[in-house]
């Protein structure tokens, strides 16, 4: 059964039962319509308290059903809701845990809201790529601040019972307790009286839909062409100017415009990858317990690897070769975790407690309790062999040795120890601190174990973890090499560094692989860009990438790169110098500057990502393609609402990506030609 009812002398409570979110499928519907009916025909019951567990009221629709028979059927969730509100004896809406979605919808739907002051209210639809489609977009607004309403419906971030208490003018919250909340409301139903207000009867105010239209401009700009929060914005303006009934009318217009388009279903198919990527085939070990890591190396990499594991609770020895870049390192953890607190974000208690799981040290005999030790040193072989061997020694037996390497060989680094089968990559991405994705690199000799343990510590960390295998840059830096090397074809054929970063962010990407570049450092992809030409030789060559790092334009650090930087500033201005570096490589070359259209542009960038992910997916260095696509969602910018460049090239349909690639004398992949020639797709 997905509810369970039961009796509290004269109240009926109605508990939704469907772990682990208690999510609003066709049982659970049923379930609660069919409760209802029971608690009105007994007439020794004098109200009615809907609730669920401790850890979700409802966490909102079951997105499983999307697309099928059981998303249609009857008890549909707005014929629930209008059930629970139609009701003549009152019901009181318990909420603890998480009431997301149309979970809060049905909560709107109830006379009264009693909540948990940690509860968890929200409408997420748009992380989904949809708007509310239970009524959601005009009811928030009428027990809300249009404001705090519009925010909470294009930003889909949920807020506490005790913040939504605070809001002004709210009506969404009856009483907000600490403690047993479904106590809490079977007392306040025996104080209703009967009475069964009913939130869509209540009447926002039209003169704040000038405040709501305002949140326009800043919204377009964030959304970079997503589709549902401008939409939803338009609804809660809706909610504040039509009738009810029209603004629900609208409202389920564009639910299933959107439910039915490309963007929600990338989105609905990044939301299932990153679940799926946790799934390793045929992997059963236990992981290890790690209480403890170390962090080798202070540097940018480093210091933000150690606050990933402090934010986390887990203890950091961080270790430098000396004490200066010790110290400088110590200082920016330090200058970082303040910024934090004078935004608001962090507690003055809370930062000394990070800094507390902090020991410093210059000597590798420090790290022989730890379990876990990370080298973050530079991206040279020479150096990884010399710190591998040292935590090899230093390293109590059974302690695990792991890599950030971005591109090297992880089977040559774990050859440096004793213990090849404790030797993980993990390479993070910077800034290692706030960037989700973590690459955890299996090699050769790698145990399961290892690997397991690997996998539960980016879960504990907060970080998106996604396994590769070993290459030269692994998933995300071999697919980027050949993203850089489409933009540098555009590039020497009379493309600006402008005009290609214009067209892909417009596409969706935060930043554009020219600013991208200048933010990062330029010197940094120079580097490995003279490693693979030794190895090599024969490999094309990014002339006008290695000239501009040879004038020593390595980006927004040089106040130089791509762009020109004002002094303290990160605005990305045109630049003379790169103008004249251009207009000398093409009349040495005697080029015809063409003109490129932003849609070809973004072709030729994203179907070098598909094509070489496809053959990464046929090496077996990804497990699935969806796992591709995750690795560029959480690591590269890649737009959510495209869904990740091998669902976006399944979109877009892979015999037409292969025929693109073919056009510019690029030979697709063997498996994206055999999948595009037999109509078949990635994912």
């Amino acid at each position: 059964m997905s509810t369970q009812y039961r009796l509290d002398g004269d109240i009926a409570i109605i508990e939704i039962t469907n772990p682990p979110v208690n999510g609003l499928g066709l049982a659970t519907r049923t379930g609660i319509v069919a409760d209802l009916e029971r608690a009105l025909a007994d007439a020794e019951v004098r109200a009615i308290v809907l609730t669920g567990s401790a850890k979700a009221f409802s966490a909102g629709a079951d997105i499983t059903e999307f697309g099928t028979p059981a998303a249609l059927a009857s008890p549909r969730l707005t014929e629930v809701i209008a059930a629970v509100e139609d009701s003549p004896k009152s019901v009181v809406a318990a909420i603890a845990g998480s009431c997301l979605g149309g979970g809060l919808e049905l909560a709107l739907g109830a006379h009264y809201r009693v909540a948990d002051a940690a509860a968890r209210i929200g409408l997420p639809e748009v992380a989904l790529g949809l708007v509310p489609g239970a009524t959601g977009t005009q009811r928030l607004p009428r027990v809300l601040d249009a404001r705090t309403a519009a925010d909470m419906i294009t930003g889909g971030a949920p807020r506490t019972a005790r913040a939504l208490s605070q809001a002004p003018g709210q009506k969404i919250l009856d009483l907000v307790v600490d403690g047993d909340v479904i106590a809490a409301a079977v007392e306040y139903a025996r104080g209703c009286g009967g009475a069964t207000p009913k939130v869509r009867e209540l009447t926002p105010d039209p003169a704040a839909a000038a405040d709501v239209a305002s949140l326009r401009g800043p919204l377009t700009k964030r959304s970079r062409g997503f589709l549902a929060p401008l939409l939803a914005l338009d609804l809660v303006e809706k909610a504040l100017t039509l009738p009810y009934e029209e603004g629900v009318a609208a409202e389920r217009e564009v639910f299933l415009e959107l439910v039915g388009g490309p963007q929600s279903a990338a989105r609905r198919h990044a939301f299932f990858a990153e679940r799926a990527a946790q799934r390793i085939p045929g992997l059963a070990a236990t992981p290890r317990e790690i209480g403890s890591v170390a962090v080798v190396g202070a540097g940018t990499m480093g210091g933000g690897i150690a606050m990933a594991f402090l934010d986390a609770g887990v203890p950091v020895t961080l270790l430098e070769t000396a004490q200066e870049p010790l110290d400088r390192g110590l200082a920016t953890i330090r200058r970082n975790y303040r910024s934090q607190v004078d935004k608001g974000r962090l507690s003055a208690a809370a930062l000394e407690a990070r800094l507390a799981l902090l020991t410093p040290t210059t000597d590798y005999a420090d790290l022989g309790g730890v379990d876990l030790a990370i080298e973050a040193v530079f991206e040279d072989m020479g150096v990884k062999e010399a710190v591998f061997g040292s935590l090899d020694k230093a390293l109590r037996p059974g302690a695990i040795l792991a890599s950030n390497t971005s591109t090297l060989d992880l089977d040559a680094i774990a050859g440096f120890t004793k213990r090849p089968e404790s030797v993980v990559g993990l390479h993070f991405f910077s800034p290692a601190n706030v960037m989700p994705l973590l690459e955890v690199v299996r090699g050769a000799a790698t145990s399961d174990e290892v690997l397991a343990t690997a996998m539960a510590l980016a879960k504990r960390i907060g970080k998106v973890g996604v396994v590769s295998g070993v290459c030269d840059g692994f998933i995300g830096n071999r697919m980027l090499a050949k993203y850089r090397g489409a933009a540098s074809e555009l590039l020497e054929a009379g493309a600006t560094p402008a005009e290609i970063d214009a067209a892909i962010e417009g596409f969706g990407f935060a930043m554009g692989p020219y600013r991208m570049g200048d933010m990062a450092g330029n010197d940094i992809g120079h580097a490995i860009r003279q490693r693979r030409y030794a190895e090599h030789p024969d490999a094309p060559r990014e002339v006008i990438a290695d000239r501009l790092c040879e004038l020593g334009r390595y980006g927004q650090k040089t106040g130089a790169g791509w762009y020109d930087y004002a002094p303290g500033k990160r605005d990305a201005l045109p630049s003379p110098v790169v103008d004249e570096l251009l207009a000398e490589y093409h009349r040495e070359r005697g080029t015809v500057r063409r003109e490129f259209a932003a849609a070809e542009i973004v072709a030729r960038l994203v179907y070098a990502l598909a094509d070489e992910g496809a053959r990464i997916l046929a090496e077996g260095i990804a497990l699935r393609a969806s796992d591709i696509d995750v690795v560029y969602l959480a690591g590269y910018g890649f737009p959510r609402h495209h869904g990740g460049p091998m669902f976006y090239a399944d979109t877009v349909g892979l015999p037409v990506v292969a025929q693109a690639l073919r056009d510019v004398g690029i030979e697709p992949a063997p498996l994206l030609a055999s999948l595009a020639a037999e109509g078949k797709t990635f994912n």
